[in-house]
């Protein structure tokens, strides 16, 4: 219980999926119900495959450009770092290539978008990846790995809870209550973050010294 109560807070802080409900009201504001829920389902299958592709294969792609695991939790604690800036400044969208214009234009033509922009890297991006990647070095039993996708499918399962409702909580928050929780979350994946540098420069300092 432990370990899916850390991976699922680790993973839905990086993920943050409150973060997105104000990008998915904006997308899908032509759109029936039925297909703002036919695309939030979809968003989030998509999202637990990539999710998942990455926690079983992450580890291959470390060998193949021989990436030692510290270097990438300390990468990937970089990437969640910044992450966790964008959404405490209030720069999340642009962090993520929301605002640059040719991005703008690609949305406006697009009819469907569950795959890209709202699966990657809105979603699943480079810090949730990594994370994921990391967790595979640390967790190699099967019980552990079958809780890790466990937590995972849970993470995308309140995902597609967030998406679905995404047009009932704007109404409930509003802007600048959606914008005070993403602060707050921004806040605890910048620990996040801090916690997987300090981490892995420790284990370095260690090996040198021995």
């Amino acid at each position: 219980m432990d370990l899916f109560i850390y991976v699922f807070a680790a993973l839905f802080s990086v993920i943050n999926p409150l973060g997105t409900v104000p990008i998915f009201v904006g997308l899908t504001q032509e759109d029936d119900t039925a297909e703002r829920n036919k695309t939030s389902l979809l968003t989030s299958l998509n999202v637990f495959v990539i999710l998942v592709i990455s926690f079983f294969t992450g580890k291959y792609l470390l060998s193949f450009f021989g990436i030692s695991l510290d270097a990438l939790r300390i990468a990937g604690g970089l990437i969640i770092v910044t992450s966790g800036f964008a959404l405490l400044t209030g720069t999340f969208a642009k962090h993520k290539g929301m605002k640059n214009k040719r991005v703008q234009i690609d949305l406006a033509k697009r009819e469907r978008f569950s795959l890209t922009p709202l699966a990657i890297p809105m979603l699943a991006g480079p810090g949730s990846i990594s994370l994921l990647i990391a967790l595979n070095q640390e967790y190699q039993r099967t019980s552990e790995m079958l809780i890790t996708v466990g937590a995972i499918l849970t993470v995308c399962l309140v995902t597609f809870i967030f998406l679905r409702s995404s047009y009932f909580i704007v109404r409930i928050l509003g802007g600048s209550g959606i914008n005070a929780i993403s602060r707050i979350i921004g806040f605890i994946v910048i620990a996040i973050g801090v916690e997987y540098i300090s981490s892995s420069v420790v284990a370095i300092l260690r090996t040198v010294a021995v």
